[in-house]
């Protein structure tokens, strides 16, 4: 009798261990969170080694295979030249391609109050119940904030929007925030 018990209790371990690995519709399982990791990873080695990105203008996320690029960058073959690159990478099943051209010469004053509503609008979505600050991206320049990432409904979407565009200072918002899709 105690070693059918030990045995049982051997299979419920294993099945609730199993349960608790498993994927939600908006949260990953341990297994897709690395995938999702190391898609990003070469990504990123990508954009460093190629000689039209500057890959500090390029915000990389990837949420089940799909990878978000988000930012600001100088030129159209800079932002072609990313997408090609993330579609070239195993693992990846669709790249959604969030890329602002815009001159990004600023002077020192105003990438510092680009930097700041960076920080008060970070500092907003934090504060605010609803949104969850972890899964948001936030990129200015010159005024313009760009909200990126993948959250969990469209209602932390638009309150995304809504929260930044409460900020003083904040002339715009461009929300390319994605709402998770389920696994399918």
């Amino acid at each position: 009798m105690t070693i059918r018990k030990f045995g049982l209790v051997t299979v419920l371990v294993a099945v609730l261990s199993a349960a608790a690995c498993a994927a939600t519709r908006t949260q990953q399982a341990a297994g897709e969170v690395i995938d999702d990791s190391v898609i990003t990873t070469k990504i990123k080695a990508s954009l460093v080694d190629d000689p039209t990105t500057k890959a500090r203008q390029i915000d990389v996320k990837t949420f089940r295979g799909v990878v978000q690029l988000s930012g600001f960058v100088d030129t159209t073959a800079a932002k072609s030249r990313a997408a090609e690159l993330a579609l070239q990478t195993k693992g990846v099943t669709r790249v959604d391609n969030n890329l602002e051209v815009r001159s990004t010469d600023t002077s020192v004053g105003t990438t510092i109050d680009d930097a700041v509503l960076s920080t008060k609008v970070k500092a907003a979505l934090i504060a605010n119940p609803v949104t969850k600050a972890r899964q948001i991206d936030v990129e200015t320049l010159k005024g313009v904030v760009q909200l990126s990432g993948f959250v969990d409904s469209a209602k932390e979407k638009d309150e995304a929007t809504e929260v930044a565009k409460s900020v003083t200072g904040v002339k715009d918002v461009h929300n390319e925030l994605e709402v998770k899709q389920p696994a399918s």
